[in-house]
């Protein structure tokens, strides 16, 4: 007879969601997991299948902290900015996985009901057919960019500090445009960058 089960899915994806914080998204395995869980990496397969398994409930899991519930009524553009909110409030501290919202977008219920949702703002405002696929593709190519850089290259990071001091005879453009960055904080640049976007898809 199978040992009985003391963990919960919700824990392995936790243990592994710490796994990729900690180490990247590269030093994901069963056998990281299962020390993390101080498991035996055979006991772990009495809990999950393989590496793809456990891909699966970390999202699920920091899926579950977004509501995907429509936002009140009111211009499409902020109900969509409301939206990548919610998603960069439960995703930020956890850019590694952010590749994962890719790869299960299509086995993720919470991503698939975040995308509903994105995707009916936008029928609803009248954004249809292969322009909506391509604007509902560019919101996300831009939410998962800006996560991804705001925590590997931050605009008040020593990146933009190198390039702020170069020399202005030869990257002017690039060196004023690295002293402005220093003053723009990641809520700034994040809904700025959003609008940018969105001002796009509106008039496309």
């Amino acid at each position: 007879m199978p040992r009985p089960r003391s963990l919960t899915q919700d824990q392995v994806a936790a243990a592994a969601l710490a796994v990729i914080d900690r180490d990247g998204l590269a030093g994901l395995s069963m056998r990281a997991v299962a020390k993390e869980l101080k498991l035996s990496t055979m006991a772990l397969y009495r809990y999950v299948r393989d590496r793809e398994e456990l891909e699966g409930l970390v999202i699920d899991l920091v899926y579950a902290e977004v509501d995907p519930a429509p936002p009140p009524a009111g211009p499409w553009e902020e109900r969509i900015e409301t939206m990548a909110l919610r998603l960069r409030d439960a995703f930020g501290a956890h850019a590694a996985i952010m590749p994962l919202t890719l790869t299960h977008r299509h086995d993720s219920r919470g991503s698939l009901c975040w995308g509903e949702t994105v995707a009916g703002i936008l029928h609803e405002a009248g954004i249809t057919g292969p322009r909506a696929a391509i604007a509902l593709r560019a919101v996300i190519a831009y939410i998962i960019g800006a996560i991804q850089l705001e925590h590997l290259g931050p605009l008040e990071g020593e990146g933009t500090l190198v390039i702020a001091a170069l020399p202005a005879g030869e990257f002017p453009h690039m060196a004023e445009t690295a002293r402005h960055a220093r003053r723009i904080g990641p809520g700034e640049e994040f809904r700025g960058g959003l609008e940018a976007v969105l001002r796009g898809l509106g008039t496309a």
